[in-house]
């Protein structure tokens, strides 16, 4: 049978890349690492870790497994030495930017990157590459209500993020200290903030709503591209061409 862990529903969690350690937080602000090699007899590793002023409302694993990293409503993140969880650590100081509580993190496939999305509706990112004197390297606005969901693409040069203004926005972060936006949002019509996740090839970004409703949305700009000009085929002809393009030599986009 399971065993069960002391933690309330809404209380965040997150396992080591390898499965071998748990991560979860509790209402006295605190976070505990669980060694869970034989799920069936979990056993706790070390003191709580302690310094957050807030809930912690976001957990996330470094791609290596080395890093713990918690944000908090204190408005603060932590960055946890996990190499020995046993004996976790705090690698520099509170990462501090964010003007309200930071709801959701999340690290690039690289780990060089922290994304984090606060109630005061933006987005950071962050340069951890050595943990130890991470900075912020870029804040990124757009949305006009609290950031509540993160996901990065499988290459890593996008991002996405879901807020309580019920749009989705795409960042270019191939660069994060030049992010910048990518098109204009999306609204998946929710009501609330929104889950967010990319297919393993990036092509498809799936967004629950909370609201019964699973969107997908194709972000393949070839794929898009053939279908436009499958549905449009025939119309984009040399006569409605010169009337209204008749400074123009014809040159229609799609292949008759």
């Amino acid at each position: 049978p399971p065993i069960p862990l002391p933690i309330r529903f809404a209380d965040p969690l997150a396992f080591s890349p390898d499965g071998r350690l748990l991560a979860t937080a509790y209402d006295d602000r605190t976070v505990q690492l669980w060694n869970i090699a034989d799920p069936s007899r979990p056993r706790r590793l070390g003191a709580p870790l302690t310094g957050h002023k807030g809930y912690v409302n976001s957990l996330v694993f470094s791609p290596d497994g080395r890093t713990l990293a918690s944000g908090s409503a204190d408005g603060t993140i932590r960055l946890w030495n996990a190499t020995d969880p046993g004996h976790a650590v705090l690698r520099g100081a509170p990462l501090r930017g964010h003007l309200g509580a930071v709801n959701v993190l999340a690290y690039s496939p690289d780990g060089h990157t922290l994304a984090s999305g606060g109630d005061d509706n933006s987005v950071r990112l962050w340069d951890i590459e050595d943990p130890s004197k991470a900075s912020e390297e870029r804040s990124l606005t757009g949305h006009t209500e609290a950031v509540a969901s993160l996901t990065f693409s499988r290459t890593g040069r996008t991002l996405a993020s879901g807020g309580n203004d019920s749009t989705v926005r795409l960042w270019n972060v191939s660069d994060p200290s030049r992010a910048g936006a990518i098109g204009q949002s999306m609204s998946p019509n929710a009501k609330s903030g929104t889950f967010l996740a990319f297919s393993p090839n990036t092509h498809m970004l799936g967004v629950s709503s909370g609201t019964d409703t699973i969107r997908l949305w194709n972000l393949d700009v070839d794929d898009a591209a053939r279908r436009v000009c499958t549905m449009t085929r025939g119309v984009l002809t040399p006569e409605t061409w010169r009337e209204y393009l008749p400074r123009l030599s014809y040159d229609p986009p799609c292949e008759p």
